[in-house]
């Protein structure tokens, strides 16, 4: 009697082996990017629930209204691009007066509260001033203290060092927040290693670089009008240059600005690539647990394997981790990719057969774009699991063999 109950055990686990698990369930809403649902093609396209995603894909691609503030003007981008630099914290200035060669003369740094601490004099407030504004202000200053004569070049102010601007970024990026483009590290900055100079030129003080600092545009949204917003004056910047090819008018920025990236109802394929307002790469989670590597070490899995290139698809991600190709024994193997819809926050699981996306013609229907902080899993395939439940059953049987042979020696 208890070897029929083992034999039926094994074979319960036996073919246990060769069923697949539960298709995974999603609402509607959460699908974004085309080849999320595959329902054209042969692959498992899981459980759907709730009402259908408007966005994703359709061909309309209206963006969302952006609504601002009766209080801002609308300027035009050339004439916002083209206004006066003001100092923000962290700037270098060289301030030289007149007669003085260490009292007041010497190299500053704006503070972070936005003040300029002279030597011997009490603090000044020059953040969000001009070269020729602060100029002007130390000379009423010093001269209202005595400490110099009223003539028109007692006090002279000139920039050594631009330091990076903190600005707010919003809408159709991948971490919407505050950003600091145009930060230097100790060793590039021009005032700590090089004698006074005459302004400085730094090339990452850009509405593209706060972009790309903000981990870039997403795929859905409207770069053909980006506000840029500056005191209480914004204007509209058409970037679609830097993602066909052609030059696009890129403005310097000024501490404080604020930009919004609107946002559309449709994927934009060209925004899926290394450009100046997207990023070179993602980092994507992976897990590869399969029968011919039973660990993530053994399955080459390591710390620079899961960032790709952006661009990257879900089945050339599953190559980089070894979930494709060995014995075609094997190769039924199932995939998961695990997402978030980022414009309403809702994860979604999408199940793909491997050998099927690597032999079908439509392919791309079923295999969407990686996108950053995704996660990759692979499944066992059938062969491997029943091989894996005959190993787990004969390791049973064997166990309770002892036993058997004790009970019968007591009778």
């Amino acid at each position: 009697m208890f070897k029929a109950v083992l034999n039926a055990a094994v074979a319960s686990l036996a073919l246990a082996g060769c069923v697949a698990g539960p298709a995974p369930q999603n609402f509607h809403s959460s699908a974004w990017a085309p080849g999320q649902s595959a329902p054209q093609t042969e692959q498992p396209d899981g459980r759907w629930y709730g009402e259908q995603a408007s966005g994703a894909g359709t061909a309309t691609c209206s963006a969302s209204p952006i609504r601002l503030p009766a209080t801002l003007s609308r300027v035009d981008p050339a004439a916002l691009a083209a206004t006066a630099l003001v100092l923000s914290p962290g700037d270098r200035l060289q301030v030289d007066v007149a007669g003085d060669d260490d009292m007041l003369t010497g190299v500053y740094a704006i503070q972070n509260d936005g003040t300029l601490a002279l030597r011997n004099f009490k603090s000044v407030h020059v953040a969000g001033l001009t070269e020729q504004q602060l100029t002007a202000t130390l000379r009423r200053e010093l001269v209202s203290a005595g400490l110099i004569r009223p003539l028109a070049s007692s006090v002279s102010v000139r920039t050594i060092e631009a330091s990076g601007v903190s600005v707010a970024i919003s809408g159709a990026v991948f971490a919407p927040g505050s950003v600091r483009p145009g930060e230097r590290s100790p060793e590039g900055r021009i005032g700590l290693k090089e004698g006074p100079a005459t302004g400085d030129a730094n090339a990452g003080r850009t509405l593209s670089a706060a972009i790309r600092a903000a981990a870039g545009v997403r795929p859905d949204a409207d770069i053909g009008q980006v506000y840029l917003i500056r005191g209480n004056e914004y204007a509209v910047f058409d970037l679609n240059g830097w993602a066909e090819g052609w030059p696009a008018m890129d403005p310097t920025l000024s501490a404080g600005d604020r930009i919004i990236v609107p946002e559309t109802d449709c994927f934009n394929d060209k925004l899926v690539r290394p450009t100046a307002i997207t990023q070179p790469g993602i980092r994507v989670f992976m897990s590869n647990l399969t029968r011919g590597a039973n660990n993530n070490a053994g399955a080459g899995v390591g710390e620079k394997t899961g960032s790709l290139p952006y661009g990257t698809r879900l089945l050339q991600g599953l190559v980089a981790m070894n979930c494709v190709g060995g014995s075609y024994m094997q190769s039924d193997r199932r995939a998961i990719l695990i997402s978030r819809n980022p414009r309403n926050g809702q994860s979604i699981v999408i199940e793909r057969d491997i050998e099927k996306l690597v032999r079908a013609i439509d392919r791309d229907e079923a295999d969407p774009y990686l996108m950053p902080g995704d996660a990759l899993a692979c499944y066992d395939s059938r062969w491997t699991n029943f091989r894996e439940a005959l190993s787990l059953a004969s390791d049973v049987a064997n166990s309770a063999t002892p036993a058997i042979i004790l009970g019968n020696a007591a009778n």
